[in-house]
């Protein structure tokens, strides 16, 4: 009686150890996109007598907790979800993605091992398979930015992957610097794709929406599926007087506009000569919210109340700060802004540049015609015959000028001759001087010295070669002693 009682112990507890040891480890729940594929995460442990039995025997079969097969990594006539057999059953991997999943198939799956000398369905713990049209949300850490101008802020945008071969793609908008990527897994061993943003945190930030966008593509060439995350950015700053306020000044009135921005939306005060003004007989004081942080407003006086407004000054606080302008009143025109003004200078600049050019153009004229009447006159004065004479031709005057022939040089010659012989005082043999001496005068007056010089060259500078051949076989025919005479020519 005690044996039995012992064998019967021992059977027992062999019973429960076996049931201790054999269990599978996998999420709880999946969500999965219709159109894309599913990946579970599974591994699985045995007791010590059969971890050598596990071999290339062994296949990994899903089916559906009220006993469906749905996928046999052995046998594909029991598969009716195409999939693959990711993990390693000899080590005890049973990871398994299911491809092309529907929402049909949202259901309750096991996993059962079958080895030639091992088959144990693991019941204990299965897995929930919800397949959805839309991909699950990307997290935003924190879901909520409250921070200070200047601070530096972190941003995390998870999406989850269930299907490992289609990762999804994470966009941040608008861009806010350089993103960094990881892909990680969670508690249940499920893919999580993650992206960091770093930045610092601006006043231009203040009220916009920041949001992480993640985009699946599926299998099959399905349409790819996109949600987004987004929060407000709510970042505190200290006011700031916009560049838009100004005043305007006319016959009637003064009117200075005074907008501001900040977070908390600040508060505007009006000061003349250190002094607050509000509201009154005399000011004229106004209030317009422009949005969540920004205010204006506006200060009108009558111009018969007009005093000394050069200390008017706009003030704009809240509990980070404070900003001010002091408005230039005195320097506006009795009639127009500054703007006005602007419009009136305009034309008067385009007029004084368009004077300034004419009066160069004039200038240049003027010198232009000076250096050609200068040129004219040099020529005269040097005895540049043939430039004068073209220049009396191109004058268009109808003066002829008189043709000079062989003839009238040996006349000029023989002139010259019989001067020496009526003079006999004068050395007979003829120099140079003599024949300047005996040069008609034809054109001298100011340029006297000049002609001194190149007498000479005037009388002959339009004899060419032929014409000098004759002029002295002329002169030796009639004078023997010519030789002197042709010598100082």
């Amino acid at each position: 009686m005690a044996t039995a009682l012992t064998v019967l112990l021992t059977v027992s507890l062999l019973q429960g150890a076996l049931c201790e040891t054999f269990k599978v480890i996998m999420p709880q729940t999946i969500d999965a996109l219709s159109g894309s594929c599913v990946t579970i995460p599974c591994s699985f442990d045995v007791t010590n007598i059969y971890k050598p039995k596990l071999d290339n025997t062994c296949g990994a079969v899903w089916k559906i907790l009220q006993g469906t097969v749905v996928f046999n990594s052995r046998d594909p006539q029991q598969t009716t979800i195409k999939g693959t057999l990711i993990g390693n059953l000899t080590k005890k991997d049973c990871t398994t993605t299911l491809n092309n999943m529907q929402t049909a198939h949202s259901n309750t799956y096991a996993f059962r091992l079958e080895c030639n000398n091992v088959k144990y369905d693991f019941l204990q713990s299965t897995v929930n398979i919800s397949v959805k049209d839309d991909p699950p949300r990307p997290t935003l850490t924190p879901s909520t930015l409250r921070v200070k101008e200047g601070a530096s802020v972190s941003l995390v945008c998870s999406a989850p992957a269930p299907c490992r071969s289609h990762l999804p793609t994470l966009t941040w908008t608008p861009g806010l610097g350089l993103s960094q990527e990881t892909l990680q897994e969670n508690e249940d061993k499920i893919e999580v794709k993650t992206s960091v943003v770093n930045f610092t945190a601006s006043h231009q930030h203040q009220g916009k929406t920041i949001s992480c966008t993640a985009t699946y593509n599926k299998q099959k060439g399905s349409a790819e599926s996109a949600v987004s995350t987004r929060l407000t950015a709510n970042i505190s700053f200290a006011p700031q007087i916009l560049p838009s306020s100004d005043c305007t000044k006319d016959e009637a009135q003064l009117n200075c506009s005074c907008k501001t921005a900040g977070n908390p939306s600040p508060t505007l005060q009006w000061y003349l000569d250190g002094s607050p003004v509000n509201h009154s007989d005399m000011f004229s004081i106004s209030y317009e919210p422009l949005n969540d942080t920004g205010l204006r407003s506006t200060i009108a006086v009558s111009r018969h109340e007009e005093r000394d407004l050069s200390t008017l000054l706009c003030r704009s606080y809240n509990f980070l700060g404070s900003a001010s302008q002091l408005f230039c009143v005195n320097s506006l025109g009795p009639e127009t802004s500054a703007n006005s003004q602007d419009r009136v200078m305009f034309p008067v600049f385009i007029t004084t540049v368009f004077t300034l050019l004419v009066l160069v153009c004039a200038l240049l004229f003027v010198i232009r015609i000076r250096r050609t009447q200068h040129n004219l006159q040099e020529g005269q004065c040097t005895g540049d015959t043939s430039r004068v004479m073209s220049q009396l031709l191109m004058s268009g005057e109808g003066n002829e000028i008189p043709n000079t022939t062989e003839e009238d040089i040996y006349v000029n010659s023989e002139a010259l001759r019989q001067a020496d012989v009526a003079h006999p005082t004068i050395n007979s043999e003829p120099n140079s001087t003599n024949l300047q001496g005996m040069r008609p005068n034809n054109a001298e007056g100011a340029c006297k010295s000049s002609e001194k010089e190149k007498g000479n060259t005037v009388i002959y500078s339009s004899v060419n070669r032929n014409t000098r051949k004759k002029t002295e076989n002329s002169v030796d025919m009639h004078q023997p002693g010519s030789s002197s005479l042709e010598e100082e020519r």
